[in-house]
């Protein structure tokens, strides 16, 4: 069965969800002033702005590639700290080390076997960037994804942001000129929600993802091992060597894939279990047990037992990506490479990633949902970040 699960919102989701923007923008005032965010290679700048919310958070998204930089949560006492990892100016960004920290990725989030695909009876040739188990494949876009591209503000207040970016024909091999549209909006709910839209001139394949790298404690140094896991997801996909999907929706019960119950991410990491030691740990799709793609489902619950902070991600996408850090390394942020926010190194499982998002190298598997976009028809990605504490 072939399901187009990434078209078609429901139209009282996108007017709740704008009639929700404009209130809480009306609430939270005029937009603090963009700061420099540092100059690219070609001598353009680039720019980081503030969103804040009624509660004390605090978001700061940079036009270079439409990304996440850092985000303030509180935890059970109300002390608020940032729970992202990442850069501190555009420099790490733009860098070869750079693991997508906070990216919005695109055109085709996760990865294409071979970096090829057919679509119409043609066949495509993407850049193959990874190389997982000596096997090439196309990664998250292609050498030059959405990531290291500088977007366009549309519109940016006190508690919301909107880019825009505009892929041409050809570009990294995708055919068609896709428009993209991604929204945040920091709501008094204490919400972060991150909303991609995406229109094409001829059939082209999508896969907008976000990508922020989480540690909820606030100390983006410390092992995410400890923290608590819950997925809505009964089944994930096996992959071979190279990290590409088998086919197989394989059960997750009776198996260290299986988070239906809260669970600490380090009790089972290390256990002999082929998809751990192909992925190096977990780096894997898991399939929702009932998502809603005219809506909202609960993707996964993550919590800090030692701060309180918890993590609520819901979309309206069929699956979500786990990926534990497993190529995090501290060498990687030293020495002479640029190091992370607040001059720190991130080491080894430091933060993870929980991106919701179609199934990876749904281009080639017929039996996975559509990937398709057409003239005409409009992509849309809900996700949203509920933070509390307990």
């Amino acid at each position: 069965m072939k399901l187009h699960t990434t078209l078609g919102l429901a139209a009282g989701l996108l007017v709740a969800s704008c009639n929700s923007s404009s209130e809480d923008s009306a609430a939270g005032g005029e937009a603090a002033a963009p700061e420099s965010f540092g100059t690219l290679p070609d001598g353009r700048e680039t720019m980081l702005y503030t969103l804040s919310n009624e509660n004390g958070m605090v978001a700061k998204v940079t036009d270079f590639g439409a990304t996440l930089v850092s985000l303030t949560a509180p935890d059970r006492d109300g002390k608020l700290a940032d729970i992202t990892q990442g850069y501190d100016n555009v420099t790490g960004y733009t860098g070869a080390m750079n693991p997508y920290f906070g990216a919005t990725v695109g055109r085709f989030g996760n990865r294409i076997a071979d970096g090829k695909f057919t679509l119409d009876g043609k066949e495509y040739q993407l850049a193959t960037n990874d190389e997982p188990g000596g096997i090439p494949c196309h990664l998250h876009g292609g050498e030059k994804g959405f990531n290291k591209r500088l977007w366009t503000v549309e519109e940016a207040d006190s508690d919301s942001i909107t880019l825009k970016y505009v892929s041409e024909d050809g570009e990294e091999g995708y055919p068609g000129t896709l428009t993209t549209m991604v929204t945040y909006t920091l709501t008094d709910d204490n919400e972060l929600r991150w909303e991609a839209e995406a229109t094409t001139d001829a059939p082209t394949i999508v896969n907008v993802v976000h990508h922020s790298y989480w540690n909820l404690s606030g100390d983006p140094t410390s092992s995410i091992n400890d923290h608590v896991l819950t997925l809505e997801a009964d089944k994930f996909l096996p992959t071979n060597a190279g990290l590409i999907p088998t086919g197989e929706l394989a059960a997750v019960a009776n198996t260290p894939m299986d988070f239906t119950e809260p669970t600490a991410i380090g009790e089972r990491v290390d256990a002999d279990f082929e998809a751990l030691e192909l992925g190096g740990g977990y780096d894997h799709c898991w399939v929702l047990t009932n998502p809603d793609t005219d809506g909202l489902a609960l993707a996964a619950r993550l919590v800090h037992p030692g701060s309180g902070r918890v993590l609520e991600v819901s979309s309206n996408q069929p699956a979500i990506q786990f990926y534990g850090g497993n190529f995090l390394a501290e060498e990687n942020f030293s020495g002479d490479n640029t190091p992370g926010k607040g001059g720190k190194a991130y080491p080894f499982r430091s933060g993870l990633c929980l991106e919701t998002e179609n199934f990876p190298d749904a281009p080639n598997q017929p039996n996975f949902p559509s990937c398709v976009l057409e003239p005409g028809e409009t992509y849309r990605h809900v996700m949203v970040h509920r933070f509390s504490a307990e």
